[in-house]
């Protein structure tokens, strides 16, 4: 075929549209969308029946690295401070002594197994040390899974901000391969330069997005979007440029825009959300499109080993070494952080820069990468409910949200909904609202019952099968309400 702007187009549309519904089968079946997103790029490169041929890693990171930063950027966006700033902590550590572990172990155990130089095997160890943003984002937040504690705000922190250090330590040991007579110790001023220039330069440029897009009054609301993709890819861009992480400012400017008073925050947010879908998809798609599925099946039992000792030994032992001293995280919930140790799209994007690089054995290393990437999607993010459950770090299904109902509360308010069912062998079943002892600032403000909505007042009695709104002004008092009615918070 001889491609044209028509044909690119024509093509662009129908894989997005196959990958669109696609994922609509795979929420029903519990399959990671991005996973379908690979295997339709797969089907449609030159060794599937589409026999679109592409070979171009150039052109693959430069879609990665795209797709990555709005994905984070939109990451950012969505995290509330409130919720982060008590993981804050643990987050960094995961995302940066965590990180380094993981690409230790895997790399020393790489070299023995494949037989490589101790510098290549921490080569892709450091590709792999990585969880992906991406695929934690889209699997936590399209299940709509419930997590206790503060579960989910870690895994989704942890997911944003360690990308920039796995960056850091790809780049680091493709110059120790390339350059034999380089300095480890050397490395050290980069790391440090990279990542406070990336965090001054995230915040800087979060506090800067909220000042022109308050300020500038622009004529046409739907341009509002379009100034803030300029920004966006400017401060990935300008950091970079100087010398900082780019990955960690935009993460950072992202959490910044997200927590302040902002206009057209509704708009801004829905925008992102769907550009990010997007990114998602073309990224996928892209690097479906760059894999050859018969360099994969030489190295699948190579492959197979290195994917589970990252998920059976490497992940575990970093994350139970990060989180040594978080006394608020009991053994179970650290073995589902180990279990939410997802690859994605990132280390596979990070695979491309040893192709570009020239590396030895680059072309291995970016196939070990693609298999342990889909082999952890697969394996982790396919059971990520189960394991929830099995470990018991779920929120019950009596709290999982049903009200059809698009209710905003002010964005600086720490006020939240929370929706409760109530059980056949619930104790608050015959009682009057008044009698439940529910704390002063909080209230039921809305019951579904038996198909229709009950405006309750403090006479009204609790019945088996209700479901309940309730609005609470912090976190302690959503506590109280849940153990009120017997729920483990």
């Amino acid at each position: 075929m001889n491609f044209s702007a028509e044909n690119i187009l024509l093509l662009g549309s129908i894989l997005l549209f196959i990958s669109i519904v696609a994922s609509k089968t795979s929420f029903r079946f519990g399959v990671p969308t991005l996973l379908l997103f690979l295997v339709v790029g797969m089907l449609a490169g030159s060794e599937g029946p589409g026999k679109i041929y592409f070979d171009d890693p150039k052109i693959a990171q430069f879609m990665g690295v795209m797709a990555l930063t709005v994905i984070l950027f939109s990451g950012g966006l969505d995290t509330k401070m409130e919720s982060v700033r008590p993981v804050l902590k643990n987050g960094i550590v995961l995302a940066t002594l965590g990180v380094l572990i993981t690409a230790i172990t895997v790399g020393l155990f790489t070299a023995y197994v494949l037989n490589f130089s101790w510098v290549e095997g921490m080569l892709l160890g450091a590709i792999v040390s990585s969880t992906d943003a991406a695929a934690v984002f889209s699997i936590l937040r399209t299940r709509n899974m419930g997590l206790k504690g503060s579960l989910r705000p870690l895994l989704e922190f942890e997911s944003g901000s360690n990308d920039p250090m796995a960056y850091f330590l790809t780049i680091s040991f493709i110059e120790l391969v390339t350059y034999p007579e380089a300095s480890l110790l050397l490395l050290i001023p980069n790391f440090l330069k990279g990542m406070i220039l990336g965090a001054v330069c995230g915040f800087g440029a979060g506090k800067l997005m909220v000042f022109i897009i308050n300020k500038i009054n622009l004529d046409v609301a739907g341009l509002y979007p379009v100034l803030l993709m300029s920004l966006v890819f400017f401060t990935f861009s300008f950091t970079d440029t100087i010398g900082g992480n780019g990955f960690l400012a935009i993460y950072g400017a992202g959490i910044i825009l997200g927590n302040s008073n902002l206009i057209h925050r509704k708009s801004l947010t829905k925008f992102f959300d769907g550009i990010a879908w997007l990114m998602q998809i073309v990224m996928f798609l892209t690097l479906g499109l760059l894999v050859f599925p018969s360099k994969i099946v030489p190295i699948v039992g190579e492959g197979l080993l290195i994917s589970i000792f990252l998920i059976l030994f490497a992940r575990p032992l970093s994350v139970f070494i990060s989180l040594s001293r978080a006394t608020d995280l009991n053994f179970r919930k650290k073995l589902f952080i180990s279990w939410v140790g997802l690859r994605g799209a990132a280390p596979i994007v990070f695979a491309t820069y040893p192709l570009i690089a020239g590396v030895g054995y680059a072309d291995i290393i970016f196939n070990l990468v693609f298999f342990i990437s889909v082999s952890s999607v697969v394996l982790q993010g396919t059971t990520l409910s189960l394991v929830a459950k099995w470990l018991r770090v779920d929120v019950p299904e009596k709290v999982k949200r049903k009200f059809p109902l698009d209710l905003e509360l002010r964005e600086n308010s720490k006020s939240e909904l929370i929706e409760l069912d109530i059980l056949a062998n619930s104790g608050v079943i015959g009682k009057q609202i008044v009698q439940l002892k529910l704390p002063k600032a909080s209230l039921i403000v809305l019951i579904h019952r038996k198909g229709k909505y009950v405006t309750p007042s403090g006479e009204t009695e609790i019945q088996n099968g209700d479901h309940l709104l309730v609005l609470t002004d912090s976190k302690e008092s959503r506590e109280k309400i849940y153990l009120g009615f017997g729920i483990d918070p």
